[in-house]
């Protein structure tokens, strides 16, 4: 797909008809892979919920019901970063006052990836912030070194959204 097209068509959707089969899923995530990093540290982690059953435990047990229901149909992906690597040097030091939001930053790239390829895919994303993140760390197993950032949604749309307004440039850009 054109890139600006897929720019323009991509939407966050809140009602799915269908997920992607793990092998869609591998190559969307395969995908995301290739998001530029802090010196190349690659410390985005995914942990993907595809079946029915641990879909369903874990829209009960990890996300508020508006969450829960704007998810349905679709495939869960949760990303996080591998905390204390990125921004940081040999000795461990901060290498500068930005210290692990330079983790969260290269996660952001990374599910801008995601959020794209699914798109460039045929499918939809949502990204979720409101989340038990105690319950999702104890279900999927995530280490405690790591930081759970998002939740994603991943399906095919059932609506179609319409773009929300977007500021000016000349309001959000400067130049000199």
């Amino acid at each position: 797909m054109d890139f600006e097209k897929l720019i323009e068509e991509r939407r966050s959707v809140r009602k799915y008809s269908g997920r992607p089969s793990r092998e869609e899923l591998a190559a969307i995530l395969d995908q995301a892979r290739m998001a530029p990093s802090w010196k190349n540290q690659q410390t985005a982690r995914k942990y993907v919920v595809e079946s029915p059953e641990k879909l369903a435990e874990f829209s009960e047990k990890c996300l508020p019901s508006f969450n829960a229901n704007s998810a349905a149909g679709a495939a869960i992906i949760v990303t996080t970063f591998v905390k204390d690597v990125v921004g940081f040097d040999a000795d461990g030091q901060p290498t500068n006052e930005v210290g692990n939001k330079w983790g969260a930053y290269d996660l952001g790239l990374h599910d801008a990836y995601l959020v794209l390829a699914a798109r460039n895919a045929g499918y939809d994303t949502l990204i979720m912030g409101i989340r038990d993140a105690k319950a999702i760390r104890t279900m999927l197993q995530i280490p405690a070194n790591e930081v759970i950032m998002s939740v994603i949604a991943v399906g095919k749309r059932d609506q179609e959204p319409a773009l929300r307004p977007r500021k000016e440039l000349e309001e959000t850009a400067r130049f000199f």
